[in-house]
């Protein structure tokens, strides 16, 4: 039992729940001073203001004139054109008729079997969505299994193959990427062409393409005829896209229910559109996150669900809190470096795993605690008289919150009544909002994504280098050092070492190994 004194008081006054949709938020562990709803009420209004302008269609990335629209996915009389909301509700039609089809048979494997499995390849937003759908709420047994190439680690893609095996034969593959040129998805696209065609499986027979319109990949489709073609639309960005069809139709083909994926975060959307700031569960949530990491990000959120199939909820929240406020300049073009780290796993392994730092080491974090009232579908069983492996769970949820309280570690509970379609749906649009709100009370854009683009960039330019590093290794003499090659092309020598150690690791160039980096030889096979 906590030997602090009692927090009732502090709970009952900071508790707020939605009881029509099983939903609460506790944020009396939270250390925040008495007078913060107060002090950010004008930037809590200028927040509400935003949002609701964002909504209204206003152009919420100025990077690339886009409006962001992912809230009309669930409600899509919200959107600011009949023309829009019309594309929206065909779309969605459109993946669950394409669904439902397959499971009939009406659509089927080029062999005349129906399909069994899902192949999804995709990066980033476009497989996590998914991904989060097919760990979190899909039935035991779904009517079609699920794998994906989310990476471009042939490694991984090869072991994916050899467990598809013969079973490409009735595998259906989405290929999902807005422009069409993203590289990762490219390439797991034609590994995914590639292990069809070594089981003598026409590749075009069993593919959709989810992209944008009149994209390289939405080409690609029409000149190969492919199964299908779905839209991803210009304003929906990939980290908030898996109401769209990139996340609507995998989740349907694995029989999840999709229409109360969407309402779920239809109803937190409308909750926290109309209520006022206490009660205002993102609300709260943005202001934890202001409070706890004083506006600048000071602390990391460590998501702790209480549930084996909420597992990379995590994992999800990564992309969706830190592409989207992890910003080197603000709205006024100051240098502000914002962000917030997210990490977690799941309770309970995380007291076997890292909660003795949280308790005892830095206190550099908050914790985020989703518990899951139900503990289980199935009929109840007493691991020892009077207690379930359940009692344990919410036993060791509840003993970790007061061992962290005791030391001053602060936490948010966020709780649901059950894993479903539903609740899922309202977690997602609950963080999808907090984000927003919170990019306004630290004024910066949440809807872009400069980091990301310099990365691609540079990836492209390694990759131009390394292809020259390879035309110009000399083919006898003793090979060529990394100064060597630097000099001749004119790179950096460090970077001439690793493409050309990379080139030698896979069987394209040989390596006389020296002493040191600087005495490695390189040359052509």
């Amino acid at each position: 039992m906590s030997t602090t004194s009692s927090h009732w008081d502090r709970f009952q006054k900071f508790f707020v729940r939605y009881p029509q949709m099983g939903f609460s938020i506790d944020i009396s562990r939270m250390s925040f001073e008495d007078g913060l709803f107060e002090s950010q009420a004008a930037s809590v209004e200028k927040a509400f203001s935003a949002m609701k302008e964002l909504e209204a269609g206003s152009i919420a990335n100025p990077d690339e004139g886009r409006m962001v629209g992912h809230y009309w996915l669930r409600d899509s009389s919200l959107a600011p054109t009949a023309e829009l909301k019309t594309e929206i509700d065909a779309t969605l039609a459109a993946t669950l008729s394409f669904a439902a089809d397959v499971h009939s048979g009406k659509v089927l494997a080029a062999n005349g079997q129906k399909f069994t499995r899902v192949l999804i390849v995709g990066i980033g937003g476009s497989a996590l969505g998914p991904q989060l759908v097919a760990q979190a709420i899909t039935p035991a047994n779904p009517p079609m299994a699920i794998d994906f190439f989310d990476n471009t680690d042939p490694d991984g893609m090869d072991r994916i193959v050899a467990q598809i095996g013969a079973e490409f034969a009735t595998t259906l593959t989405l290929v999902i990427s807005k422009s069409g040129g993203t590289k990762e998805t490219r390439n797991g696209m034609l590994e995914a062409q590639a292990a069809y065609t070594a089981q003598g499986v026409d590749f075009t027979k069993h593919v959709v393409a989810i992209t944008g319109l009149d994209s390289e990949l939405d080409k690609l489709a029409v000149a190969q005829g492919w199964l299908a073609r779905f839209p991803m639309w210009d304003w929906v960005g990939g980290r908030t896209s898996v109401m769209s069809a990139v996340g609507t139709l995998a989740a349907a083909l694995q029989g999840v229910d999709v229409t109360q994926f969407l309402a779920g975060a239809a109803a937190m959307d409308a909750e926290t559109r109309q209520r006022p700031v206490r009660e205002n569960a993102a609300m709260l949530l943005a202001l934890m996150w202001y409070s706890a990491g004083k506006g600048k990000g000071a602390k990391d959120m460590v998501v702790l669900p209480y549930k084996d199939r909420l597992v990379l909820f995590s994992k999800y929240l990564q992309q969706l809190v830190m592409e989207s406020l992890g910003k080197e300049h603000d709205l006024d073009g100051n240098i502000v470096n914002q962000g917030i780290a997210v990490y977690g796993n799941k309770g309970s392994t995380d007291q076997h795993a890292y909660v003795q730092q949280l308790r005892d080491g830095v206190n550099n974090f908050f914790a985020v605690f989703i518990q899951v009232a139900k503990a289980r579908d199935t009929a109840g069983f007493e691991v020892e008289p009077g207690y379930t492996s359940g009692d344990y769970l919410q036993g060791f949820l509840r003993g970790t919150r007061t061992a962290l309280a005791d030391k001053g570690r602060e936490s948010i509970t966020l709780s649901i009544s059950e894993v479903s379609a539903f609740s899922l749906g309202m977690l997602v649009g609950l963080f999808e909002r907090a984000v927003g709100f919170y990019a306004t009370l630290v004024n910066i854009n949440a809807y872009h994504q400069p980091g990301v683009e310099a990365g691609k960039k540079a990836a492209t330019d390694f990759l131009k280098q390394m292809g020259q590093v390879l035309a110009s290794l000399p083919a006898s003499g003793g090979g060529a050092t990394a100064d060597e090659i630097a000099a001749q092309l004119g790179i950096d020598a460090e970077d001439a070492w690793h493409m050309a150690s990379h080139l030698a690791a896979n069987g394209k160039a040989r390596l006389a190994e020296g002493a040191s980096p600087v005495s490695d030889r390189f040359s052509a096979l």
